[in-house]
């Protein structure tokens, strides 16, 4: 099925690994242009050089987006690259309790997680209404919606993602701007294959991902699908809601999460 979205300019942030470059990577096999955000230089060029192989055209934005000054340098290239689809993926986390999390780690979730996001639109809708046509994506979290109890910062600013973008759909009304939220349950990343391999002997639990990823499941995240979720998950899902034939989505939270929310 073609998206629709060929010429379209999209940056993704954060998208030098992991989730990012799986979405960056699937809007430009739809014909996307596609601005690379990240703050190591070595990797935001390897995913772009990846983009390129694929006959993609793709640049690439360093810059911490927690903050102020860099921030509106990501911005200004932005917005010369034309961005009519934002795909706000940042987002910090650290594990803490409501014991462990002191008032600066709840500072830095939200300036993480939500502020980071609202330099990016505030700085490219003016652009999108201008045009009279884009697309916002917030990568929010199952978190925001069943908060976890080991992270508790994390999930309630991903909880304020999820309400800033209801506002921003309501605030873009008219413009052809549809705002959106993508929410990931548990997905397969690098890092969560190896915490559960390195520490699969300790349990008494295969080494072999294959037949660790469903004892994974049972005990870490059981959901009514029986798996963990993939980046591709997520960027199927991004895709979609980028898409013009998305465009009477609006407002919504997508949980692509496999159910685990539905799960006591």
């Amino acid at each position: 099925m073609d998206l629709g979205l060929a010429g379209r300019h999209a940056m993704v942030t954060a998208s030098t690994g992991g989730i990012g470059a799986a979405i960056a990577r699937r809007l430009a096999e739809e014909g996307c242009a596609v601005l690379v955000h990240g703050r190591n230089p070595l990797r935001a060029e390897e995913v772009a050089a990846e983009l390129r192989a694929i006959g993609a055209v793709a640049d690439v934005v360093l810059g911490d987006l927690a903050d102020d000054q860099a921030a509106e340098m990501v911005a200004q290239q932005a917005r010369e690259w034309g961005v009519d689809v934002l795909v706000n993926n940042a987002g910090p986390f650290a594990e803490h309790d409501w014991e462990s999390a002191e008032p600066a780690a709840w500072l830095a979730a939200m300036n993480g997680n939500v502020l980071s996001a609202v330099r990016m639109i505030r700085a490219l809708t003016p652009g999108m209404r201008e045009r009279g046509w884009g697309r916002v994506i917030n990568v929010g979290s199952r978190a925001a919606t069943t908060p976890l109890p080991n992270m508790v910062e994390y999930s309630a600013a991903k909880a304020a993602v999820v309400n800033l973008t209801t506002s921003l759909a309501g605030h873009l009304a008219g413009s052809g701007i549809t705002a959106n939220t993508v929410s990931p349950g548990v997905i397969v990343t690098d890092g969560l294959r190896k915490m559960f391999e390195e520490g699969a002997a300790d349990r008494g639990w295969p080494g072999e991902w294959s037949e660790l990823e469903p004892l994974v499941v049972a005990e870490y995240a059981p959901n009514p699908t029986g798996r963990l979720g993939t980046a591709d998950d997520i960027s199927a899902a991004v895709a979609f809601l980028a898409a013009p034939h998305a465009g009477y989505i609006n407002g919504i939270n997508l949980r692509v999460d496999g159910g685990i929310a539905l799960v006591p």
